[in-house]
């Protein structure tokens, strides 16, 4: 009923070229990390065990996961589009750091409005007379990158009367970030539909050869923009998810891939070893990889879990504290993690959570456009996001690549909380 224009920075943000390139060159290497995580039923069993006990949202994920796969997989195309977040984290003597907040496998939203926000940065910049300034601004398409991989898995799938169809909300926020992939895709004369999980209950079947249809319509690629949080989920809505993952569709993400996204998989990946057991004869991928996570740690029963918890009690502004959940708004700081922590320590509830290093980056001035906001000058700070996409068919990757960024600025009195949460705008980098 209301259409509302997404919130962005009046400027573009200064990012210092260096953790900008180093974030691209790691992305290829976390699209093979992720991919090798989705295909290692051992370690996601094993890394998932404390958290299925605890938080029912991950179990009921785990319980289709293990059911598709005792099944035998149907799908033999493999498509992923991920982003991995970073921050910029200020070290004691100045110089700054890239360190990684967490990596999306499911929705990783905003590839389509970052694609035109380069394009408004550079208007202001000429219209305050900075020419010069806007001609050093990068073109960036996340979106196009993001079609790319879609298209190329449909193409795989094998099917030219088959559709591509996004999973998407009840009520649709951010349809117009969404529309911008669906355009690139028709524009390859690829057929899009646009369903919910309840059609898909409704009218959703499979063949014999266990091939998707909806509305007397094959499906090649499910493309998941909702179904990463609990509340998405009643009965139906579960049947309708294990019906897709037992299909030959494409999905993006399959199930163990929205698993391999979940954070106790991220602290896990943080342990010695565990990267070089997911990605053997790969150490200079391993090295890159590493060198971007912040101090993560685990909350798991036992004498190391109740030491870290003790410490982040007694000083809750070194941490934030995170549930298994994405879509931003959802960890916890300061005296709300004390809080927390302190109710659950003794409780197994505690090992739904990690701990983790807070990042302090170095705060900049700009000014956040937003609806019905005034407009004033705040102290901001970034986070680059880097989009990933790869599609593998058995066990050839067949496209591996980083298809673009995204910057997000917020003030510093938010603590958490993405664009769609309603605390972060778009933001363009500005290399220096």
């Amino acid at each position: 009923q209301v259409v509302n224009y997404a919130p962005f920075t009046l400027l573009p943000s200064a990012v210092p070229r260096a953790l900008f390139e180093q974030a691209y060159a790691v992305q290829q290497d976390f699209n093979l990390l992720v991919d090798a995580i989705s295909q290692n039923k051992e370690f996601l069993e094993q890394t998932l065990a404390s958290t299925i006990k605890v938080d029912d949202f991950t179990a009921q994920l785990f319980r289709i996961y293990m059911q598709v796969l005792e099944e035998g997989l149907a799908q033999t195309v493999f498509l992923g589009i991920n982003r991995s977040d970073y921050m910029f984290d200020c070290g004691l003597d100045g110089t700054a750091a890239l360190k990684q907040i967490e990596i999306n496998t499911i929705a990783a939203s905003f590839g389509g409005l970052t694609s035109r926000t380069a394009d408004v940065h550079g208007l202001v910049l000429k219209v305050l007379g900075k020419t010069k300034e806007a001609s050093r601004l990068l073109p960036n398409n996340p979106a196009k990158g993001l079609a790319l991989g879609i298209a190329k898995a449909w193409e795989l799938y094998g099917s030219q009367s088959a559709v591509v169809m996004f999973l998407v909300e009840e009520i649709q926020r951010n349809i117009f970030d969404q529309r911008c992939v669906e355009n690139e895709l028709w524009n390859r004369d690829i057929r899009v539909i646009r369903r919910r999980f309840r059609d898909v209950f409704e009218r959703g079947s499979l063949d014999g050869s266990r091939r998707l249809y909806i509305d007397n319509q094959e499906v090649a690629v499910v493309y998941y923009r909702e179904g990463y949080v609990p509340q998405t989920y009643d009965q139906q809505n579960w049947e309708a998810r294990l019906l897709l993952e037992r299909s030959r569709a494409v999905k993006c993400p399959d199930i163990a891939t929205q698993l391999a996204g979940t954070k106790k998989v991220q602290q896990e990946l943080s342990r010695p070893g565990t990267l070089e057991k997911l990605l053997p004869d790969r150490p200079e991928a391993v090295a890159r990889v590493r060198a971007t996570f912040a101090g993560l740690y685990s909350l798991d029963e036992g004498e190391e879990g109740d030491k870290i918890a003790a410490t982040a009690i007694a000083d809750p502004e070194r941490f934030v504290l995170k549930p298994q959940r994405e879509g931003g708004g959802n960890n916890l700081y300061g005296e709300e993690l004390r809080q927390v922590l302190q109710k659950i320590k003794d409780s197994p509830e505690r090992t739904s959570y990690i701990l983790m290093d807070k990042i302090k980056p170095q705060p900049a001035l700009n000014y956040l456009l937003r609806a019905h906001s005034p407009l004033e000058v705040s102290e901001c700070i970034s986070e680059l996001g880097i989009f990933g996409v790869y599609v593998r068919q058995g066990q050839e990757m067949v496209l591996n690549e980083a298809a673009g960024h995204l910057l997000r600025t917020k003030a510093i009195q938010h603590a958490d909380g993405g664009v769609a949460a309603g605390v972060a705008v778009l933001d363009t980098p500005y290399l220096v």
